[in-house]
């Protein structure tokens, strides 16, 4: 049985901000970041899956899910922002736990060593960076960004509900039919016209005129204090796009002080769907001392 989340829309940095919540005031609070073209409700059976009694709340990233689009673009510096107004209103008081997934992970590691009080617990769901990027880069970066402002990408309209979860299980063939079934409600929306589209800012799929810098990377994660959980999936594609050397690799996780590695067997890249149980119970244990 699902378990039933709510609501709450509030306005940050000018933008209209939702977050999706499940569990009562009072429980021990743990912060759910999705990753990128994902929304707040990818988390609904990692959520499912949890023994204990817990507040979640996972906010939708700006440009995501129900959130407001913004028309100057998508900047790693503004999630921070965002990821810390949500911390303000919802853990004030102390250091907050944190699951990051993909781009959450990274929005999440970056922010617990830009703000290292701020963080008591993290958990990085394949959250270790980009692909390494070079200066010698630079210039076709920019142009690609140049050519994408004049003619920006799209979505492509989708006939029904049931073609976008038939293209989230061609994605991730582990993805049961009802799963996906679920997600196709809640990563697309109807139009007038009949016609279905998914529910993020195509602006999106515009290349980051900004090159992911390793380095920064690194210097921000040394300073983290808080214990950190690092997952990953054994059929994950992520270590292949990264490109690394198991050296370089080495060095990215190296950068984590005080971290706890686990591979999860037969799990891709999106693990809190494919082993939503495993998961929760990594994660319980994790935020529990053990």
């Amino acid at each position: 049985m699902m378990k039933a989340s709510r609501s709450e829309f509030h306005t940050i940095r000018g933008l209209r901000h939702h977050v999706r919540i499940w569990g009562e005031p009072g429980a021990p609070r743990m912060f759910l970041l999705h990753g990128w073209m994902d929304v707040s409700a990818s988390f609904q059976f990692l959520v499912d899956s949890f023994s204990r009694e817990w507040q979640f709340i996972a906010p939708d990233w700006r440009g995501f899910g129900p959130s407001e689009w913004t028309r100057e673009g998508y900047w790693f510096a503004d999630y921070y922002a965002d990821l810390e107004a949500h911390l303000d209103r919802y853990e004030p008081d102390g250091p907050a736990r944190i699951v990051g997934h993909s781009m959450g992970g990274v929005i999440a590691s970056m922010y617990a060593g830009i703000r290292p009080a701020r963080v008591g617990r993290l958990a990085s769901l394949e959250g270790l960076g980009l692909a390494r990027h070079g200066p010698d880069q630079a210039p076709i970066r920019y142009s690609q960004w140049l050519d994408q402002l004049k003619d920006p990408p799209g979505f492509k309209p989708y006939r029904s509900f049931d073609e976008v979860a038939a293209r989230l299980r061609k994605t991730n063939p582990r993805l049961t039919p009802e799963r996906a079934a679920f997600l196709a409600q809640h990563w697309a929306k109807r139009l007038d016209s009949g016609d279905v589209v998914l529910l993020s800012d195509p602006l999106h799929k515009t290349v980051n005129p900004y090159l992911f810098r390793i380095e920064e990377a690194i210097a921000c994660w040394r300073r983290i204090t808080a214990p950190v959980l690092l997952v990953s999936g054994k059929l994950s594609d992520i270590p292949g796009r990264m490109k690394d050397t198991p050296e370089q690799l080495a060095e990215r996780k190296g950068a984590f002080r005080d971290r706890r590695e686990i591979e999860m067997d037969d799990c891709g890249h999106m693990m809190h769907h494919d082993q939503p149980q495993r998961l929760a119970g990594i994660i319980e244990d994790f935020f529990a001392g053990a």
